[in-house]
């Protein structure tokens, strides 16, 4: 579980987060919505503990990231829009460093081998170089270390993007599979209707607040796009 209570974050006087709570539970698949600089990608720093919050907690199955980051990090996984590899080893030997450094020391070839066909990478690209990888494909692999380290929380950064219409239903796919594991899933994205399609609920961020918390049941009333763009555009307005 994912718990968010009066999270701030502040640079100078710009607010980054402000007074965030949300909670995102075993099982479920959040996505926040949100122009660039609304506060997503802050707020996943510091779930992840690589920044401090201004005021507020996190916590991760329980524990305070700020407290005991090295604790709450065994249980959560994170996918990077550009997700960072090594681009002289192979698509394998990256699984198997990543997997380790994640506290997994018993992995075999084969949960490797299952793994990667799960998330869809070909299999004439488990032994290939990863810098002669498309961006869907290195998407892919970020995917499959985060399966490898089997935490109960994964945050992902706009994982879709990259990905080919095929790629993206097979992506859903995996998070449908994903969620019935029991994982806690929260995932920023600006991809509206995957968003919609997949969420169990979706969050609108405008200037570092939550302004809209919809439900799968709300969402089937709601033109979301809309309302997406009713909040952003009254927020430039406001800026301006």
């Amino acid at each position: 579980m994912l718990e968010i209570e009066g999270l701030e974050k502040h640079y100078g006087d710009l607010k980054a987060v402000n007074g965030l709570n949300l909670t995102i539970q075993p099982g479920e698949i959040f996505c926040m919505l949100g122009a660039n600089g609304a506060g997503k990608t802050t707020t996943l720093m510091v779930s992840l503990g690589f920044t401090d919050p201004t005021r507020g907690t996190v916590k991760i199955c329980g524990i305070d990231v700020s407290r005991d980051p090295l604790e709450a990090k065994k249980h959560v996984a994170y996918v990077s829009e550009n997700v960072m590899l090594y681009g002289n080893f192979t698509a394998r030997q990256n699984l198997d460093f990543f997997t380790k450094l994640g506290g997994v020391k018993d992995a075999t070839d084969q949960d490797y081998e299952q793994v990667l066909k799960r998330v869809g990478l070909q299999k004439d690209a488990f032994n290939r170089r990863v810098k002669g990888f498309s961006k869907g494909m290195r998407q892919k692999l970020g995917i499959a270390i985060a399966i490898m380290k089997d935490a109960e929380v994964i945050l992902l950064d706009e994982p879709t993007s990259g990905l080919d219409p095929k790629s993206g239903a097979e992506f859903l796919q995996l998070l449908n599979e994903l969620r019935a594991e029991n994982k806690a899933i929260w995932m920023t994205t600006h991809d509206i209707f995957r968003a919609k399609e997949i969420a169990d609920r979706v969050g609108i961020m405008v200037a570092g607040k939550l302004v809209q918390l919809l439900t799968r049941e709300e969402l089937q009333q709601q033109d979301l796009e809309a309302l997406y763009v009713q909040y952003v555009s009254q927020a430039t307005e406001e800026a301006a």
